[in-house]
């Protein structure tokens, strides 16, 4: 594995829309979350490296910023899934900027798929990264494949201050208000967690109650 330049790793990027997208993140997210969409974003940008990737890294970066504010009030919906909420703020603040549809469309897919395991690997490598950028600054999923001197630096700059108990405290905040969307998504057992009495419904017993009786046993073909 190449050791990548330190110093070249730490970038950010910093065109126009890059640094608009940091002063959003800035002003109304928490130290932990722009700390930790700092993180995602360059421990992101260093895995597309090591697996030769193509991938904008301005579309990344947006997408890193964006990706946990559905779990601020202030871009909350009553009755969406906090990840879409991030993904629909993207999409307003991108058309601001004239950015072409596909590539709109290519950051909130990256957003609002970022918490669903096994499917955004499949996708494009923007969707991909931001989802493996998470899943290593959350649980540490490729902590050993990933630079060590790198890792440590990233985390010296950007530190993961009470990082644990914060996150699980601001992500479960985040859709608190709305338990029913976390259904059919990792976050559903954290409601069951710190939602006393809360239980995320059952597909078994959705099955069950459907208002579809089954059909009597017919012979099916017609000569």
């Amino acid at each position: 594995m190449t050791t990548p330049n330190l110093a070249q790793a730490l970038v950010i990027p910093d065109s126009l829309l890059a640094k608009e997208a940091t002063d959003i993140l800035r002003e109304h997210s928490t130290d932990l979350l722009f700390n930790h969409s700092i993180r995602v974003y360059l421990f992101a940008v260093e895995q597309g490296r090591q697996r030769n990737l193509r991938f904008d890294r301005e579309l990344l970066y947006v997408a890193a910023a964006f990706h946990d504010l559905g779990l601020i009030k202030k871009f909350s919906s009553p009755d969406e899934r906090f990840e879409v909420d991030g993904a629909n703020a993207a999409r307003q603040f991108l058309s601001t900027h004239n950015i072409a549809e596909d590539q709109v469309q290519t950051v909130w897919e990256a957003i609002a798929l970022h918490t669903t395991p096994g499917i955004p690997k499949h996708m494009g490598p923007e969707v991909a990264l931001l989802n493996s950028g998470v899943l290593l600054d959350v649980i540490g999923v490729g902590f050993d494949q990933f630079p060590a001197e790198l890792r440590e630096e990233i985390v010296a700059k950007y530190p993961r201050t009470n990082f644990k108990e914060g996150f699980i405290q601001e992500y479960f905040a985040g859709f608190a208000h709305k338990p029913a969307t976390t259904y059919g998504t990792v976050n559903a057992a954290v409601c069951e967690r710190f939602i006393p009495g809360f239980k995320s419904p059952n597909a078994c017993d959705l099955i069950a109650a459907s208002p579809f009786p089954d059909s009597q046993h017919k012979a099916h073909h017609h000569d």
